[in-house]
């Protein structure tokens, strides 16, 4: 499923220096929880109970990443001083500060292994000592409804936590190609109402029991808004793939299993005479590879898979993520000279 299908695009939320807060004061508004009945208040402190011990529990895991263009978070995965975030929050960077939460001087850290495709990504605290790893829970077993927190450092604003609710599962949501963006395709994007703002990207997204069940990548964009955030839709990548990403790295310095198909082609998205997307133009073909192996070759243009058409990069990319390394499909193509040919592919999986 495509959300810009709906009129929503997607921003990356890193890349922001720290900001000014503005604004003070609360009120209790009329009516609230907290002024009705004695069972009413009652629920509510236990709920601010609930939301203060997996605060408590969790924020020290969670650190701010700072490179030369910009900053984002992180989580601690172990005691050796691992932290994995998202491949767009490092970047270019090999060398990078990192700072808890809980203050103190910064410390330096270098990048392990990046994995873009999966916008992922694991560095090393040179000096570990006192770092408290994250509990990664298993996204498989979320809940539509279900109360999360969102930890991080949102604009800069280190420690900072927004709460909302698991709003979608199984979302596919293609991120923007730029220079600070890989560009990747998250199949199986945890959709949430907390707040996701620039800084927040390789955080935590986290449950009830203290549980990490996603890293916050995504907020979505309204153009209809001049671009600006469309409040309460954001994207994780859920903690399931971030925890075997992770884990593959730390192990083996790289990613080893991707688990994603691929057909191992270099391609753009090209437009027809009416300035529309139409296909995607095959730039270069990977020796031995799957779309080598078909027959595809530079010039080409794909149209479609299995019969679902592939307008742009992104399309084809979101269709790849519903497949398994070792499918076969149907590849329609448009070749240099204009014939359209249907080729079967076998796919293969998609390197780090």
């Amino acid at each position: 499923m495509r959300l810009i299908a709906a009129g929503l695009a997607v921003v990356l939320a890193a890349g922001c220096g720290a900001s000014t807060p503005r604004g003070t004061g609360t009120a209790t508004p009329s009516g609230s929880p907290s002024s009705g009945t004695p069972q009413a208040a009652q629920g509510t402190r236990e709920l601010e109970s609930g939301y203060e011990q997996v605060i408590s529990q969790v924020l020290p895991s969670i650190v701010q990443i700072t490179t030369k263009v910009g900053l984002g978070s992180g989580i601690v995965y172990d005691t050796s001083g691992h932290v994995v975030t998202n491949a767009h929050v490092v970047g270019q960077a090999t060398e990078m500060e990192v700072s808890l939460a809980t203050g103190g001087t910064p410390r330096k850290a270098k990048l392990v292994s990046s994995f873009p495709a999966g916008d992922l990504a694991v560095i090393k605290v040179d000096d570990p000592t006192g770092l408290k790893p994250a509990t990664f829970g298993d996204s498989s077993k979320l809940r539509v409804g279900q109360l999360v927190l969102a930890m991080g450092n949102p604009l800069g604003l280190s420690g900072s936590v927004t709460q909302g609710i698991v709003s979608a599962l199984g979302r596919t949501v293609s991120e923007p190609q730029n220079p600070g963006s890989p560009g990747a395709t998250i199949a199986g994007a945890v959709q949430t109402s907390a707040a996701i703002n620039p800084g927040n990207s390789g955080g935590a997204l986290v449950d009830m029991s203290g549980q990490v069940i996603g890293i916050p990548t995504l907020a979505a964009t309204d153009p209809e808004l001049g671009g600006g955030a469309a409040p309460g839709i954001g994207f994780a990548i859920p903690s399931n793939t971030a925890a075997d990403i992770a884990g593959q790295i730390v192990r083996s310095g790289k990613v080893t299993n991707s688990h994603r198909a691929a057909l191992g082609l270099r391609g753009r998205t090209v437009l027809g005479e009416n300035g529309q997307p139409v296909g995607v133009a095959v730039a270069g073909v990977e020796p031995g590879g799957a779309a080598a192996k078909a027959g595809i070759d530079t010039g080409d243009v794909i149209v479609s898979i299995n019969g679902k058409p592939t307008p742009t990069m992104s399309d084809l990319s979101e269709i790849l993520t519903t497949l398994k390394p070792g499918d076969q499909v149907k590849v329609e193509v448009i070749r240099p000279d204009g014939t359209t040919d249907t080729v079967t592919a076998t796919l293969g999986e998609l390197k780090a």
